[in-house]
């Protein structure tokens, strides 16, 4: 990151930038009126060292007229300090509805990315920037807003007035006005990459909490606490210096603008107190340049902590807009003419020449060849990697084909939208998803018009029903996040639930039962029966004895079907199938 050229941050900058006007497009008369708000609000505060300077000039003469000054001073301070409450109720709806929006748009289209970019991003990483990237971003648009717009205004609007109380000192003031913008924009310049490498490694070591969280009883049952920590230190240590560095140099603008700001102030109240010896302006006059020379000096006071924000911010906007301008997951809106829906599908599935890699340069599948007839059970086993949950992606589109073709019923896949293709199937998953909400929600998540009763019959079809009554609420009962205190084969219950209400045409587990006790995996398979008369199946499975029974066994290594037969057929072969049930019932 540090070593990326300056024209490529600026680009960086500038595409950030117009994503953010995109946003902030939609609030465009909110924004009016926060910049409406910072002109009247600036102008009002320039106005009190007139008054003030009136006063003073009026002491030794008219008293009465000092305290109607200074009656006017109450007002025109009551007034701006409304006005600028009013502008940050502005600016503060305007930062957090976009970020709302932001965040929004960043969740929608992770549900739209393909998953190669799911699996190649980590979830922590990605977390990292919706969550602290977004939040960094809506303190820089707070600040931008809040000190950017009246800094300007003061800016213009003190000069206007000294211009009115004193030319030269004016002239003066502009003339060395140009020094602290060039120290500003030159830090500034240098910092943004700092700010890029500060958020990058911010998201890696999320994600490393993530993971270490995720998986603390691996960590402890492995011993790996020294080693996690280890880890989370050196990532921590490079936060820390990045961080610093970006800081430290964003840092040197308050004092180098504090310097040329008193330089200012110190020349307004020498060329002032000449003026003032040889009487072209009055004590009161005075009184009002400085006061000017105070109020002009205070937005370049301010710039560092505005500029070490807006860079920080536009680093992290860069992450979050990345994000969103990800390609979706490619599809298209063209449905099977054939096909009215999800009822009228049949099953027949072929696979015809389908070639697929991961990574292009370490062939996966290739040339693989499979039909199945509508109703039947087809089993994939195989050794570790060889390609049989990439086949179930392969089906479901979670991946597409690098060759050949997928037909549903005579249709190829790639020409159906993926939500009407992936409608025709209900997957059972080794690794459970039980979301936050009652145990009612969760069963039906394929099916939300599904009535009590229905949701009921399915659970008991799954032979989940008796530990549901069990629970404090039963089916009302509200779960945690990833079922909180349910053991993983209720979990997996729950889930082979959902499929049974659902009772999609296609079916397809994937170790499904490989959590559940053998005794409830019995019961299980008779279940599975049932739900797959007429309905075919694809069945996953490393424990052979759960597919004995499937019409074809389809036994995979390397990416292809070396051997396909039922059970007894494979058997008879005496190949690889064997070898593989022969070494799981040897005693």
């Amino acid at each position: 990151m540090a070593g990326r050229s300056e024209s490529g941050s600026t680009a960086y900058r500038l595409s950030a930038g117009r994503m953010l006007l995109k946003y902030l497009r939609k609030h465009c008369l909110l924004v009016v009126l926060s910049i409406v708000l910072a002109l009247a609000s600036s102008l009002t505060a320039l106005f009190v060292p007139v008054l003030f300077g009136q006063a003073i000039d009026n002491i030794m003469v008219d008293i009465n007229y000092v305290v109607r000054c200074l009656i006017q001073v109450g007002i025109v301070i009551g007034i701006t300090a409304f006005m600028q409450w009013l502008m940050a109720m502005v600016n503060n709806k305007v930062t957090y509805e976009v970020t709302q929006n932001i965040r929004n748009d960043a969740f929608r289209k992770i549900q739209q990315l393909p998953l190669s970019y799911l699996d190649s991003h980590s979830t922590g990483e990605t977390v990292s920037r919706m969550v602290a990237d977004v939040d960094t971003l809506a303190d820089g648009l707070l600040m931008g807003f809040t000190q950017a717009f009246t800094g300007i205004v003061t800016i213009i609007g003190t000069i206007y007035y000294m211009w009115t109380l004193s030319k030269m000192t004016t002239i003066v003031v502009v003339c060395v006005t140009p020094l602290s913008l060039f120290v500003a924009h030159f830090i500034a310049k240098h910092t943004h990459d700092m700010f890029v490498t500060q958020s990058v490694t911010r998201g890696e070591q999320t994600a490393l909490i993530d993971e270490m969280i995720g998986n603390e009883k691996v960590v402890k049952s492995f011993g790996y606490e020294d080693e996690a920590l280890q880890r989370f230190n050196e990532v921590n240590d490079r936060l820390a210096e990045c961080s610093l560095k970006a800081l430290f140099y964003s840092s040197t603008v308050n004092p180098a603008t504090r310097f040329v700001n008193a330089t200012v102030y110190a020349l307004v109240a020498l060329v002032g107190a000449f003026r003032v010896i040889t009487g072209h302006i009055t004590v009161g006059s005075l009184s009002a340049l400085l006061a000017y020379a105070t109020q002009y000096t205070k937005p370049f006071n301010e710039i560092s902590g505005v500029v070490t924000e807006l860079q920080n911010a536009f680093a992290c906007a860069s992450r979050v807009f990345a994000l969103i301008t990800e390609d979706a997951e490619s599809d298209n809106d063209i449905y099977d003419s054939s096909l009215k829906g999800v009822e009228d599908v049949k099953g027949q599935v072929d696979i015809e020449a389908v070639s697929f890699a991961y990574d292009k340069n370490k062939p996966l599948i290739e040339n693989f060849n499979l039909s199945v007839k509508p109703g039947q059970t087809v089993a994939i086993v195989g050794p570790t990697g060889c390609g049989k949950t990439t086949l179930i992606n392969l089906l479901m589109r979670f991946y597409d084909v690098d060759g050949g073709k997928i037909y549903i019923d005579g249709e190829d896949i790639s020409v159906l939208s993926r939500q009407e293709h992936r409608s025709r199937f209900g997957m059972v998953l080794q690794d459970t998803w039980i979301r936050k909400g009652t145990v009612l929600d969760n069963i039906r998540i394929g099916r939300p018009d599904a009535t009590r009763e229905e949701c009921i019959e399915a659970a008991k079809e799954a032979h989940a029903h008796s530990f549901i009554r069990r629970l404090p609420q039963g089916y009302d009962t509200v779960l945690a996040e990833d079922g909180g205190d349910l053991s993983v084969g209720q979990k997996q219950l729950l889930c082979i639930t959902r499929v049974m209400l659902a009772l999609p045409p296609i079916l397809i587990l994937d170790e499904a039962t490989s959590s559940i006790d053998t005794r409830t995996e019995i019961r299980i398979q008779k279940a599975f029966h049932t739900m797959m008369e007429g309905r075919t199946g694809f069945i996953v499975a490393h424990r052979l004895s759960t597919i004995m029974d499937a019409d074809i066994i389809v036994v995979m290594k390397d990416g292809h079907i070396i051997e396909q037969g039922d059970h007894k057929t494979l058997l008879d072969k005496g190949g690889f199938y064997k070898e593989l049930f022969e070494a799981q019932f040897a005693h």
